[in-house]
């Protein structure tokens, strides 16, 4: 009793005084071990529900992302045919790859301009190249406009995953968080299925592959539009010095009760560290190593595992096993929902390295090659879309922007994601040569391999974020200096 209102008289104190002088009175009450001890038991968690439009808005981005990675799986025939590249399975690589290219200077630059300029107009900037991207690509008659709109499509690609998954952990309640991930990869994968769907009726239309670029302009528009009505990360304001308007957000997605309290964890995890860009140097060696290769090699996992090369090619894999790509590319897309799904419902109850670690396991031993019939090859690449999507699919993204610090999270997020891409890119442009030169029971064992490795790392690197604020995860995972 008597600690509670050791507590309630610290805030009634930090009521009077400003956010960047509350902290002194927080660090003589050792604020942290308070909170790990449970003497704040007496303030409950805030609602989730003030927090959710704004995550819902974000994610359309995500749900651009997946469309755009899935647009060219079922047309793709048809657009190499009315371009003039068909059998040509390098020109075919290149209209997926490209796209990654410019996703991989999308990224780059994404912690730039996302500290640059903010959460929320960042996300307006990744919309503009995807619905310019998407103009030149539904109007093209040359191989050459459809790279252009590809790579411009990819630039927007670059930035709205770290942008997405930046705003949704600086926005989020600590015991939501989890959950709140799972909507970007849930967002995604209902971006794939809709490509997918709006794609059939590609073979029987002459031209309908373009209606498939057009279509992808409407969410790009709704994006940048909802966004200005959306709150601005209080992470990114308070960084910035605004501390008045981060509790102004902080009230809008918390309620008032547990802006102090929010505000407090802020300024003791950024204290000292002052709004001095950060050099890319910082985030290669010395204190942030650590963090930034978890993040990347990570990354370089769940690209290596081959999971994106199922939604790239699924249709031609499919067709050259005898099986509808129609009826086939709708079990993937509903096994890829599925399993985001029971993640979203998994990831706050057993935590992410507990997802990510034994569902890995389980994709690894679930790509069956094409040795058996027909049916059990591709019943095993569902069941390896469905343990990717419960695991190593949603786990990265969401883990990234908890494990980095604040001062570097946009940067270094920027720098895991190039990793991502750069490998993205490869496997999208060499899978079809790949498949052809090795057979899918080598490439596939091959995936299966990188999968399992993936599972000793996360075992060894991880440390479990379920239920920890942001601070307290970048005390565990940062040394002292």
């Amino acid at each position: 009793m008597r600690a509670r209102q050791n507590l309630r008289d610290a805030f009634s104190t930090y009521k009077r005084v400003s956010s960047k002088e509350a902290i002194d009175i927080f660090d003589k009450e050792d604020y942290s071990a308070l909170l790990q001890n449970g003497i704040a038991q007496g303030i409950t968690n805030p609602s989730w529900r003030p927090s959710l439009p704004h995550i819902l808005v974000a994610t359309i981005s995500s749900f651009l992302f997946g469309y755009h990675l899935g647009v060219v799986n079922e047309p793709l025939e048809s657009i190499s045919l009315d371009l003039g590249f068909s059998g040509n399975t390098m020109a075919e690589g290149l209209v997926v790859s490209t796209c990654l290219g410019g996703a991989l200077i999308g990224s780059l630059f994404s912690g730039w301009i996302t500290d640059g300029v903010g959460r929320r107009r960042a996300f307006q900037l990744s919309a503009l190249p995807m619905m310019v991207g998407a103009f030149v690509s539904a109007t093209t008659n040359n191989l050459e406009g459809m790279l252009l709109g590809r790579f411009l499509v990819g630039t927007g690609m670059g930035l709205g995953p770290s942008v997405a998954s930046l705003y949704v952990t600086e926005v989020s309640p600590s015991y939501i968080r989890g959950t709140y991930g799972s909507f970007i990869q849930i967002a995604t994968c209902l971006g794939l299925m809709s490509a997918l769907f709006i794609g059939i009726p590609v073979k029987e239309i002459v031209g309908w592959w373009r209606v498939c670029f057009w279509v992808s302009a409407i969410p790009a528009s709704i994006l940048a539009l909802a966004m200005e009505f959306c709150v601005e990360s209080p992470h990114w304001l308070h960084k910035k010095g605004r501390h008045a308007d981060a509790e102004a957000e902080f009230e809008k997605v918390l309620g008032g009760l547990h802006v102090k309290l929010a505000m407090a964890e802020l300024s003791k995890s950024d204290r000292g560290d002052g709004t001095d860009s950060v050099k890319f140097s910082e985030l290669l060696y010395g204190r942030h190593f650590r963090v930034v290769f978890i993040g990347s090699t990570l990354y370089a996992f769940q690209q290596l595992s081959g999971i994106n090369a199922v939604f790239y090619f699924s249709s031609t894999v499919f067709k050259s096993a005898g099986v509808p790509s129609d009826l086939a590319n709708i079990c993937v897309g509903v096994a890829n929902l599925s399993g985001s799904i029971v993640a979203m419902v998994l990831m706050d109850k057993l935590g992410r390295k507990v997802v990510a670690m034994g569902l890995q396991v389980i994709a690894a031993s679930s790509i069956v090659t094409g040795s058996g019939s027909v049916y059990l090859s591709v019943g095993g690449m569902l069941l390896f879309v469905l343990m990717f999507s419960l695991g190593a699919g949603p786990v990265p993204g969401l883990l990234l922007s908890e494990i980095l610090p604040g001062r570097i999270r946009a940067k270094a997020m920027a720098v895991c994601l190039s990793v991502h891409w750069v490998i993205n890119f490869f496997v999208g442009l060499l899978f079809l040569q790949l498949l052809e030169q090795l057979g899918p029971q080598i490439l596939y064992s091959i995936f299966a391999t990188f999968s399992l490795m993936a599972v000793a790392f996360v075992k060894k690197s991880i440390l479990e974020t379920k239920g920890k604020s942001l601070q307290e995860i970048e005390i565990a995972l940062l040394p002292q200096e």
